[in-house]
């Protein structure tokens, strides 16, 4: 099976994480049932974002995948990139449910070293089952004008019952649109996806199915199983800090980024 390298946070024993997920908003066109967010978080204005950006920049950070709510909705993310980018330490990402990617993709194309494109199904039916009427097609729409622009595409896909079926048709439609790689994602019990504890899957679950996909050659491949989530952090849309626990099960920590060492583990694993 093709893969990139597979980092697990809590083995490499650093002072601050290898990589985070900073969501600078709270909005979002769709509502997904299976959604991380607390949509109850203040969402700071566009001063804040430029100085998070720039916290971040001077971060000993080496990936940040810029999330939400749906990043593509700020004016701004061309600009946030570039901030991020200025500190020549990351490489950034863009997580996006696809909805306004078409339009906005050749601006992101200078800034962004790969676009994350979030599917919950191999078709409009499975799709927008789960994220609402259209969203499939638009999301597809998103992926082609992405990959026409020759930036990076993965498609990922949150991993639970409901899905697990579709997955091999999944990959062969990232095959098919031209991604250079595909992610599944364990789901995790936090935000509203704590209303559905019957659509979790255990790891070994998630493994044996990950195992059994039959991978075309050129695509990589990559499942971040609920274990491998342990430790993660996360930037809140309010410029807060919150890391998931050991089992990312919960959320252990929660206070301001001030500057890069707000990022620090007082146990040294990020």
């Amino acid at each position: 099976m093709t893969g990139w390298p597979v980092v697990i946070p809590g083995d490499l024993g650093r002072a601050t994480p290898d990589s985070l997920c900073w969501s600078p908003i709270v909005r979002c066109n769709l509502r997904c049932p299976q959604c991380l967010d607390d949509t109850t978080v203040y969402e700071a204005g566009t001063t804040e974002r430029h100085r998070i950006a720039r916290v971040l920049a001077d971060a000993d950070v080496l990936g940040v995948d810029i999330s939400g709510g749906e990043p593509l909705l700020l004016r701004d993310l061309p600009k946030l990139l570039d901030i991020v980018r200025s500190g020549g330490r990351s490489a950034v990402s863009v997580t996006t449910n696809g909805w306004h990617l078409a339009r906005r993709a050749a601006e992101l194309a200078e800034y962004a070293d790969a676009i994350r494109i979030s599917l919950d199904g191999p078709d409009a039916d499975h799709h927008d089952a789960i994220r609402g009427p259209l969203s499939f097609g638009r999301a597809i729409e998103g992926i082609q004008a992405a990959v026409a622009l020759r930036i990076p595409v993965q498609i990922q896909t949150v991993l639970m019952r409901r899905t697990a079926d579709c997955l091999q048709e999944m990959v062969d439609l990232a095959e098919r649109l031209g991604a250079s790689g595909f992610t599944a994602l364990q789901m995790l019990p936090i935000g509203t996806a704590t209303t559905l504890p019957d659509e979790m899957l255990s790891d070994d679950d998630a493994i044996r199915l990950f195992t059994a996909l039959n991978v075309p050659k050129r695509l990589h491949m990559r499942l971040r199983t609920r274990d491998d989530a342990g430790n993660f952090t996360v930037i809140r849309a309010d410029g807060r800090v919150w890391r998931n626990d050991s089992t990312a099960l919960n959320i252990s920590g929660l206070h301001p980024l001030r500057s890069a060492a707000d990022l620090a583990t007082r146990e040294g694993t990020a």
